[in-house]
C-alpha cells in the first residue's frame, strides 16, 4: 500500500511545484513588463513617428529617423567614437582591475573582507560627485597641473579635461569597482594547487599566469568586459562633464536631441540603435562564454 502511495505523492508534488514556481515568477514578470518591456516598446514606437516643431508628435509613421541617422556622417562618427571609447575604457579598466581582483582572491581571509569593502567603497559615492572631483583634480588649476608646475616639469597647464583623455580617466575610475566585482565572481575555477603543479614542472611566474591563471579566469574577464562596455557606451554624466561639450558620443547626442532640440523620434531612434549594440555585445559574450565551457 505504501509503495502505491509513494508514486501518487510524487506526482502530486510535481504538479504543485510548477504552480508554486509560477506564482513566485508572476511579480517579477509584472515588474519587467511595466518597467522594461512596455517602455522599450513605446520607445520603438516613438522612433517611427513624425514630429512637428516644438516636439509635437504626429500620428504618422515613417523611417525618416532611421534613414536620417544612418545617412548622416556625423551620426556614423558618433557610433565609431562611442565604440572606440567604450572598448578602450574597457581594456584599460581590465588592466587596472585584474591585479586588484587577483590580489583579493589570494589574500588571507582575515584581510579579504576589509579589502573587498575598500575596493567597492567608491560605489557608495555618486558618479556625479566623483566626476566633479575629477574636474577639480584634472582642471587647469587642479591638483595634477599644480604639482607639475610647482615641480618645474611644465611651464603651463596641460589640458586634461574637456577632451577625450579626461573622459577616459573618469570612466575608468567609475568602472573599476564593477570590473573588479565581475572578475572576483569569475575566479571560482582558479585553484592555487594548479599553479603549484605548474611551478613544480618548471614554469616561471609569467608562464603560470599565461598558461594557467589567465585561461581559468577568462569567464570573469568576459563578464567584466561586457558589463563595463555596456556601462561605458551608455554613460552620460561623465562624458558630459569631463568632455565639456567637446566629446560627442551616442549618450550625449540622445540627451541633446531629446532635451535641447526636442526631436523625440530622432532621440528614440538613436536609443534603439544603442539597444541593438547592447544586443550584439550580449550575443558576442554568450558565444565567447560557450567556448570557455
Amino acid at each position: 500500500m505504501s509503495q502505491l502511495a509513494a508514486p501518487i505523492a510524487t506526482r502530486a508534488g510535481e504538479r504543485r511545484f510548477p504552480v508554486i514556481a509560477l506564482v513566485l515568477l508572476v511579480p517579477m514578470a509584472i515588474i519587467n513588463l511595466v518597467a522594461f518591456i512596455l517602455p522599450v516598446f513605446r520607445l520603438g514606437q516613438i522612433s517611427f513617428m513624425e514630429s512637428r516643431s516644438g516636439g509635437v508628435l504626429t500620428g504618422n509613421y515613417s523611417l525618416e529617423s532611421y534613414t536620417g541617422f544612418l545617412t548622416d556622417s556625423f551620426n556614423l562618427e558618433l557610433i565609431g567614437n562611442s565604440l572606440l571609447l567604450s572598448l578602450s575604457v574597457t581594456l584599460i579598466t581590465l588592466c587596472c582591475a585584474y591585479p586588484i581582483a587577483l590580489f583579493l582572491h589570494r589574500v588571507s581571509p582575515a584581510w579579504r573582507n576589509l579589502l573587498f569593502v575598500v575596493t567597492v567603497s567608491p560605489l557608495l559615492v555618486s558618479s556625479v560627485v566623483r566626476t566633479y572631483g575629477w574636474m577639480v583634480i584634472l582642471g587647469d588649476q587642479g591638483v595634477v597641473n599644480g604639482l607639475l608646475m610647482s615641480g618645474g616639469l611644465i611651464s603651463q597647464p596641460i589640458r586634461l579635461v574637456n577632451n577625450w583623455l579626461g573622459v577616459t580617466i573618469g570612466l575608468v575610475e567609475v568602472l573599476i569597482p564593477y570590473m573588479a566585482l565581475s572578475l572576483i565572481a569569475g575566479f571560482g575555477r582558479l585553484d592555487v594547487h594548479l599553479e603549484e603543479a605548474a611551478a613544480s614542472l618548471g614554469a616561471n611566474a609569467w608562464t603560470r599566469f599565461r598558461r594557467v591563471v589567465f585561461p581559468l579566469t577568462l569567464p570573469g574577464v568576459a563578464l567584466g568586459c561586457l558589463l563595463c562596455f555596456v556601462l561605458a557606451i551608455s554613460s552620460f554624466i561623465t562624458p558630459k562633464l569631463l568632455g565639456g561639450g567637446r566629446v560627442f558620443l551616442l549618450a550625449t547626442e540622445i540627451y541633446d536631441q531629446a532635451v535641447i532640440q526636442l526631436e523625440w523620434p530622432k532621440a528614440a531612434a538613436t536609443s534603439v540603435i544603442v539597444l541593438v549594440i547592447f544586443g550584439l555585445a550580449l550575443a558576442l559574450y554568450s558565444r565567447v562564454v560557450r567556448r570557455f565551457e
